[in-house]
């Protein structure tokens, strides 16, 4: 197995700002906004939005929350281990907001599906978007794409994307693993 850095800590740090700055562009003092995170890579991604826009923002009242997709997945029988869900943690009615879905690395678009059908279950937005940190934008099976994206990534079908977060892993960077067959 092969791995070759794609972002390291001060090029994630420079995107995480940038998308914050275009989420304030488009949503302003985010009064009628929520950001939710989608479980469990998601929330990382999240958490360091918020304090970025909280924090060197000023944003004030900013609603964010978690959303587990483990059972909404047309694909999570397909394992012989036990499902482990996560929580979901969304404290407030999504009903007429403007939601911003929240996730590490868009692959396949189907975790995005996934959470288009769980995110019913909390309400009707008025609109939802999605902002993702790498777009492998050729290995879609679904016609999702992210409205806010930090980094494209031409992957093929055996290598991966990985993120890691200093929180959670001991440093901020993004590699590109390549299986050795």
């Amino acid at each position: 197995m092969s791995q070759k850095l794609l972002l390291d800590a001060a090029a994630l740090d420079i995107i995480l700002h940038r998308l914050a700055c275009q989420l304030i562009e488009n949503h302003d003092t985010f009064e009628n906004t929520a950001l939710i995170g989608l479980q469990p890579r998601g929330s990382f991604l999240l958490k360091r939005l918020a304090d970025i826009l909280t924090t060197h923002y000023k944003i004030k009242n900013l609603k964010t929350g978690l959303l587990d997709i483990t059972f909404y997945r047309d694909d999570f029988r397909r394992s012989d281990e036990p499902l482990k869900a996560n929580s979901t943690e969304i404290n407030f009615l999504v009903e007429s907001k403007k939601v911003v879905i929240v996730d590490d690395v868009l692959y396949t678009g189907r975790s995005i599906r996934a959470a288009l059908t769980a995110l019913q279950s909390f309400g009707r937005p008025d609109t939802i978007e999605l902002l993702t940190l790498i777009d492998r934008r050729f290995s879609r099976h679904l016609p999702i794409q992210p409205d806010y994206n930090g980094r494209q990534v031409d992957a093929i079908n055996n290598q991966k994307v990985k993120v890691l977060w200093k929180e959670h892993g001991g440093e901020d960077a993004v590699y590109l693993i390549k299986n050795e067959d």
